[in-house]
């Protein structure tokens, strides 16, 4: 059994907002796999169900990001979960908006729920780091993490959101390879034989468009004479 922890911060107005990734990526997996109803409880919301053989247990915190601690620690207390149960997911300004990448404890490189989360428990969980990007001045970051994402960023957000949910079951598993590898499968999908090289597709499609030019007419032996007797009818 294990808990996985979506961060972000409750209510509509902040609903997509890129500090709430993390609540994106729990709603894609629970309604891809058959969860249960949301439910409030331990501060959040929970939903319950099943990946491959692992039960899991899904929480949002609806304490407010920096102290989403609380909720994580009344879920753990009552499963008796340890941090070797706890995955979280969040976002990272650090990753190219997209990208996906997994770690082992650490520290919270200033992120508030992560911050709330190593005061109620510790440090050594599991981390499903989400990117964001960086607005590229530390000033500007607390607008930039509370905005909407962008409408030229909603198709990158749904391709990274599929490949969590396709990955998901290999992560209960504990395969972290085959689970980045499913999201990469969705985010950075391979490119054809021709696909990094244009000017040698066009180059094929020209060659196979190109009409074959007509064969020549065939050389005419024939004497002055013949061709007048032909020309006439004599």
């Amino acid at each position: 059994m294990q808990l996985w922890v979506g961060l972000g911060n409750p209510g509509a107005k902040y609903a997509a907002t890129r500090h709430n990734i993390g609540f994106m990526a729990l709603d894609r997996i629970a309604d891809d796999h058959g969860f249960g109803p949301w439910k409030s409880k331990f501060q959040g919301q929970i939903s319950e169900g099943r990946l491959g053989s692992e039960r899991i247990v899904l929480l949002k915190p609806e304490t407010f990001m920096n102290n989403s601690g609380q909720s994580v620690r009344a879920a753990a207390d009552f499963y008796k979960f340890t941090v070797a149960d706890l995955t979280v997911f969040h976002d990272e300004l650090d990753l190219a908006p997209g990208k996906c990448r997994l770690k082992q404890g650490g520290g919270h490189a200033g992120h508030n729920g992560l911050r709330s989360i190593h005061a109620h428990l510790a440090p050594e969980y599991q981390r499903v780091r989400l990117g964001i990007g960086h607005p590229g001045h530390k000033d500007r970051v607390a607008g930039y993490v509370l905005a909407d994402f962008a409408k030229a960023e909603q198709e990158m957000l749904d391709d990274l959101m599929r490949g969590l949910s396709d990955g998901a079951a290999a992560l209960a598993a504990g395969d972290r390879q085959k689970f980045l590898n499913a999201v990469s499968l969705r985010t950075a999908p391979p490119r054809s034989s021709t696909g990094n090289h244009p000017e040698k597709a066009q180059t094929a499609k020209t060659q196979t468009e190109r009409p074959a030019k007509p064969a020549p007419d065939p050389e005419d032996s024939r004497s002055p004479l013949e061709k007048l007797k032909d020309k006439f009818g004599k």
